[in-house]
Formats: structure tokens, sequence, C-alpha cells
């Protein structure tokens, strides 16, 4: 982990030289329950960090604590007092990223990014993302709500607007019991466009 809960966090003093450092975006899916699993195969290769942004509806599926790296959520957004000059958390995240993975992506969260909502930790980072930052978007929802209109509009406003990097979403068997189309891309499949983006090796000890 980065640092113990109720510090600081300084872009500039955790970023390491030489190193890829991804950050990881969790919404209010079920497939956040696959948020572990990413991070502990990214964890596996040479010369990565891994920070987590979580909203508060994604902790429904995984637990930081079983996590192998730093999760940040709304929580730690804003100290009881602050005072200026002190850092920001979304903008110290953002900073420190060199790219992000918005996995999973849910109808909401997708809306709330289209629409430029800045209500909670994860809409307020990625507003506040540079546009040279390599973003992934992998959308996990409904069929039903993967196929509404609405939908479709968000995302060619997430790629031709915004141009975010659209992947999946996958047809399977859905949590709620429907088959379709609306399952994240695989876990391992999103690890992978890392590995092959940075030329990642794993590491001697893994």
């Amino acid at each position: 982990m980065a640092h113990q809960k109720g510090t600081m966090f300084v872009a500039e003093e955790q970023r390491t030289q030489g190193s890829v450092h991804v950050l990881l975006v969790a919404t209010g899916s079920v497939a956040s329950v696959k948020v572990p699993l990413i991070v502990n195969e990214l964890l596996k290769y040479d010369k990565v960090k891994v920070q987590v942004a979580a909203t508060s509806a994604s902790l429904a599926f995984f637990e930081p604590e079983k996590t192998a790296a730093r999760v940040w959520t709304d929580k730690d957004e804003w100290p009881a007092k602050f005072n200026i000059g002190e850092p920001i958390l979304h903008i110290e995240l953002r900073r420190w990223a060199d790219i992000v993975l918005i996995a999973p992506c849910s109808a909401n969260t997708l809306s709330k990014i289209a629409h430029g909502l800045c209500d909670n930790l994860v809409t307020s980072l990625l507003r506040a993302l540079s546009p040279s930052t390599p973003t992934y978007l992998f959308p996990a929802m409904n069929t039903l709500m993967f196929e509404h209109p609405l939908t479709e509009e968000h995302l060619r406003i997430v790629r031709e607007v915004i141009k975010y990097n659209v992947v999946g979403p996958i047809s399977k068997t859905l949590a709620c019991g429907d088959t379709g189309t609306g399952a994240m891309t695989e876990w391992h499949d999103i690890v992978n466009i890392v590995v092959e983006k940075y030329d990642l090796q794993q590491s001697q000890s893994s």
C-alpha cells in the first residue's frame, strides 16, 4: 500500500521513476468482484504500481483490505478541515496515473462521465484527468441497460468527445441470470492491455 489511512497522498512523493503507474477505477457493478484479481495480477509485473479509486457502490462487491493496493474512497477525498494549499486527492491521483482503467464502468457512472458530473472522488478525478492520459473504459451492466438508447449515446460521447478507449462489453450469462451482452471484458484481458502497451515483464518472484 502507498501509505497508511489518514495521511495525505502527494503524487510527486508516490511516483517511482521507471515504473508504470496504473489507476484502477471501480464502480457499482457486480463485476467489481474482479478488482482484487486485476490488482494482484498487475502487481506480478516488474515496475508496476497500482492505486484504486472506488465509488461507494463498488464496495458492496469487494473488500478493500483484501486488495493488494491502496483503495481510495469518497471518505478519503476531503479532511474534516481543509487548508488552502494542501493536496487534493482527486488531483493528486490524476497526477500520479500513467494509465487509467475504469473497470468496471456501471451504467450510472457511464452516464455521469458523459454528462460531466463531479459528485464523487471517481467522477471528479476523471473530469480533472489530462486528455493525454490513456484511459480505458470497460462497460458492465445488464443487457437491457446496455441496449438502452441512452447507453449508446453515452458511449458515443465517451469515444468521440472525451476520447476514452471503450472495450467491451462481452456476451455471457450475467450475475442477474440474464444471458446477453453487458458483461465486463474478462479481467485477464484487461490486464493484458496494460502488459502489451508497456511491454511488461513478470517479476522473478511471481
